[in-house]
């Protein structure tokens, strides 16, 4: 007859943060928050590099082109690298980088509503923008302040 093990539960990181929002939906909301506002940075700054999702330039309004020192392929590479660097400082500092993204989704807001044809996008990165101040207020309650000093 064969046995089968159940594995333990885990006390990783990840099975702390699910116990706690259970009991402490605010937390569970900064987690969700902070999770997205890692991933869609990253995967759209990753994609400005491939045009899997669209092509990117299409978004770009002519003044910035124009005033780009960039090809509007060049422009949105270098969008993209700001991206990804976004998402890895909201991994290292959600408090910091969330308003950092909300001032960046204001930008691209701006870009969007001087380019005829791209309004529902915008309102749809205003709506970005609000869950990015949102997270910003969050961590607030569940994040450290300043950065953490190296020991020696």
């Amino acid at each position: 007859m064969a046995t089968h093990s159940i594995p333990a539960p885990s006390t990783g990181w990840s099975s702390h943060a699910l116990a706690r929002a259970k009991t402490e939906p605010a937390y569970g909301a900064f987690v969700l928050l902070w999770l997205g506002f890692i991933a869609i940075p990253l995967i759209m700054g990753l994609d400005k590099f491939f045009n899997v999702l669209t092509t990117w330039e299409n978004y770009l309004a002519p003044w910035i082109e124009n005033i780009s020192p960039f090809s509007a392929h060049g422009t949105m590479m270098a969008i993209g690298v700001v991206e990804i660097i976004a998402a890895v400082a909201m991994i290292l500092r959600p408090r910091y980088a969330a308003w950092v993204v909300a001032l960046w989704l204001a930008g691209i807001i701006v870009n969007l509503l001087t380019y005829s044809g791209f309004y529902d996008v915008a309102l749809r990165d205003f709506g970005l923008l609000v869950a990015a101040v949102a997270l910003g207020l969050l961590a607030r309650s569940y994040t450290i302040p300043g950065f953490r000093k190296s020991h020696k």
